[in-house]
């Protein structure tokens, strides 16, 4: 599930960076500019696994950012060498020690609500893997919308390599993107699949030199940030419904989405600029 780290754990009081260029001590930082939030792990040392500090700073981030009307646009993205490389196993190994403690406890208290935002939230996500995805992190950037890896990144499911069950949404966002019989050789063979073979098998949307990752994901963001907000979220809420409704069903919650953006302001604005052939301008209501 991970690599191997150092024995640095930052103090889970450390919490969010929240500006740039800050050298107060913590596991994310996080970045809003243009309506854009870069949500950076920041444990370049331990190839940004995850600790309790961060999970804790990760979760926190992330459920404010979704309800947060001012954001339109969430990318998560890690720093170094690495995107995230999953659980923190020394900090596992600690917890072993506890008998009162599973990873069930953590896989309910960080990495359910950590994907369930990221997968969830009104808004559109991106995942600009920098390097290394595996574990956890690799869940964590497939329930992303758009996954824009660098050339020298490297997926892998990791999880039965330490004899564990996989999680994160592995289950449900794996077999959706590359089939169930794909995906379960990808969680009862894990390797590393390169970021060539990962644009082959559907499990990223883009691949780029790593000297041009971050200006090609500021660049989306940017497009997605001035987009229509709630044309994009309710595109994820109905493909989402979809993925396991009855044709019915899915037809009677298109037709609610589309009465909801059809009220919206935005909805208007495309209309009445479309007539002026114009080019709409939005602001995400």
């Amino acid at each position: 599930m991970t690599a191997p780290q150092d024995d640095q754990t930052p103090d889970a009081a450390a919490g969010v960076r929240a500006a740039a260029g800050t050298d107060a001590p913590g596991p994310l930082v996080v970045e809003v500019d243009g309506g854009v939030a870069w949500v950076r792990l920041a444990r370049p040392d331990a190839m940004n696994a995850l600790d309790e500090a961060l999970k804790d700073a990760l979760v926190e981030a992330l459920e404010s950012l979704a309800a947060d009307e001012t954001v339109r646009c969430v990318v998560l993205t890690g720093t170094g060498r690495a995107f995230c490389v999953g659980q923190d196993l020394k900090e596992h190994v600690r917890s072993l020690a506890d008998e009162s403690a599973t990873l069930a406890t953590t896989v309910t208290r960080h990495y359910n609500r950590i994907v369930t935002a990221l997968a969830t939230m009104n808004k559109p996500v991106l995942a600009a893997l920098n390097g290394v995805a595996a574990g956890a992190g690799l869940s964590f950037a497939l329930a992303c919308d758009v996954r824009v890896a660098a050339d020298t990144a490297g997926l892998n499911t990791s999880f039965a390599g330490i004899a564990l069950s996989c999680d994160s949404g592995a289950s449900w966002s794996l077999p959706r993107l590359v089939g169930t019989a794909r995906a379960k050789d990808l969680l009862m063979f894990p390797r590393t699949v390169g970021a060539q073979e990962a644009l082959e098998l559907g499990l990223v949307n883009r691949v780029v030199p790593a000297a041009e990752l971050e200006g090609t994901v500021r660049e989306l963001a940017s497009t997605l940030a001035a987009g229509p907000t709630l044309a994009y979220g309710s595109i994820r809420r109905a493909v989402a419904f979809s993925a396991t409704a009855p044709l019915a069903d899915a037809l009677a919650n298109e037709a609610e989405l589309m009465a909801y953006t059809g009220h919206s302001v935005d909805h208007r604005a495309a209309v009445d600029a479309f007539l002026a052939k114009e080019k709409p301008v939005y602001t995400g209501r």
